[in-house]
């Protein structure tokens, strides 16, 4: 395979080997069942060869269909944990691997974009890919100029199989749902295929990452590597060795699950009212957690999914930063977050049944033609919202698996409501980002200071009379040590 498998026919017939394999594995299980197998046994088979054709399928095709892969593996944490056990592995998988391009191919594409004298670009230059994903791999190499980098390229034909992969998924997407009970898995193959264009232009991707990098250029928490060079179907940054947030989901200690989940809430709020943009690719293969010395060493960053180093680092996990990766996909957010997101979230906490359900409707989140009673409304989204109630919450697996089979309940009352609430466009990528980092915090177990950093970065979270009374006082506490010292 010299590139993607980019004929429509080649890449439909291994689609749609998918269902046609969950089929088959249906009746084979029926005929364990009746050779006197208990069902639990073949249950977990089952589950188990379904888990590995949708790696082997997803992983060999790369484009849209490994993108989709990514997206769903973020939320096999809202799954029951005898169906999630199988499908976890094989989806942890697509966060970090796929099968690599081939030599020749990668150094075709860098003749193409580079020159023919690419090579005297880089001191040295990896030819087995550091890591592997939905449009690109990441080669690890040294710069010219000494520093350590990522070079990315991209996948010839990605583009065109992106495409095809999601337009064909799309007819798939009923099977595909299963997998995350309570969502609908159409919109979010539908909001993939928005955001093929920008993907796949990396210019758009180093434009994002050079915002990021200058903004968190001196931030005691989170690392941005600097892009480096950037051409079409290339894109150079600097390297970043650390854990993969991968790696702390399966083994890491309390300790670091904690501190990675603060610091992933921290960026997620915290990068839109600095940068106007929302990362919008929140999948563990795109974060790193850093031990200090290796920060403070002054070490680049892995590109799209650079690989991570081992720890063997001395210091405190609470000094441990942040690295992020990958700007492909992000929601321009001029004036950052939406006020009207911080301030319904603040009065639902109060309360305020009626004031939450006057806001929603005029988001556009209750049509007009729809009629709710704002107390079931607040009684829908009170149990949602229970993280920001209180000082520290723990994400757990259980947690996320009561609000999705709550939801997906078609008895409950919160199903027959929610089927009647919209999601406005412009909310779409927000609430796709927020749902997917809720899956990686409860992947990781992690307990976590929501509130605060909502106080800190939401806009309208905290009320504009709180707001001014707490600039007041630190005013008045500035001017007392003012007097002090001028005593």
């Amino acid at each position: 395979m010299s590139d993607l498998p980019r004929k429509a026919v080649t890449r439909t017939a291994k689609l749609a080997a998918l269902p046609l394999g969950f089929a088959g594995r249906a009746t084979w299980g029926l005929g364990k069942r009746i050779g006197g197998k208990s069902a639990e046994i073949v249950s977990r088979e089952l589950q188990q060869r379904t888990a590995d054709q949708l790696f082997k399928v997803l992983g060999e095709l790369k484009g849209g269909a490994m993108k989709l892969g990514q997206a769903l593996s973020v939320f096999e944490s809202a799954l029951p944990e005898e169906v999630a056990g199988p499908y976890r592995a094989a989806l942890t998988k697509l966060q970090e691997a796929a099968p690599p391009m081939p030599t020749r191919t990668v150094h075709a594409v860098l003749e193409e974009r580079l020159g023919a004298e690419w090579r005297d670009l880089f001191m040295e230059f990896d030819d087995k890919p550091a890591a592997a994903a939905s449009i690109g791999q990441v080669h690890r190499a040294v710069w010219h100029d000494g520093r350590e980098v990522a070079v990315k390229v991209q996948y010839p034909g990605a583009g065109q199989a992106l495409l095809s992969d999601l337009n064909q998924l799309s007819r798939f997407a009923r099977l595909l749902g299963p997998l995350v009970p309570g969502m609908d898995i159409k919109p979010l193959i539908t909001e993939l295929r928005d955001r093929v264009s920008e993907e796949l232009d990396y210019e758009l991707e180093a434009a994002a990452q050079r915002q990021h990098a200058e903004q968190f250029a001196d931030d005691p928490d989170v690392v941005v590597p600097e892009v480096v060079h950037q051409s079409d179907q290339v894109l150079v940054t600097e390297w970043i060795d650390g854990i993969p947030m991968a790696d702390v989901i399966t083994d890491g200690t309390p300790e670091q699950r904690d501190r990675a989940g603060q610091l992933l809430a921290r960026f997620l709020f915290s990068g839109p009212a600095r940068t106007g943009l929302l990362h919008a690719d929140p999948h563990p293969g795109n974060f790193r957690l850093l031990p200090v010395a290796a920060t403070e060493a002054g070490d680049g960053a892995g590109g799209e999914d650079g690989a991570g180093g081992e720890d063997g680092q001395d210091g405190s996990v609470g000094q441990w930063r942040l690295g992020v990766l990958d700007f492909g996909t992000v929601d321009r957010l001029p004036g950052g977050l939406p006020a009207t997101i911080g301030t319904s979230l603040r009065m639902t906490i109060d309360g305020e049944a009626e004031a939450v359900y006057e806001l929603l409707r005029e988001e556009g989140f209750v049509k007009d033609s729809i009629d709710l009673d704002p107390e079931a409304v607040l009684e829908y989204l009170l149990p949602i919202i229970e993280p920001a109630q209180v000082d520290e919450f723990t994400f757990t697996r259980s947690w996320i698996r009561q609000q999705a089979a709550r939801i997906a309940d078609v008895r409950s009352p919160a199903h027959q409501l929610g089927k009647q609430l919209n999601l406005p466009p412009a909310y779409l990528l927000i609430h796709r980002v927020t749902l997917s980092t809720i899956g990686v915090l409860c992947q990781l177990g992690a307990t976590v200071r929501l509130r605060q950093e909502l106080e800190d970065w939401l806009p309208g979270f905290v009320a504009e009379e709180a707001e001014e009374a707490a600039e007041g006082d630190e005013i008045g506490a500035a001017e007392e040590d003012g007097v002090v010292a001028g005593a």
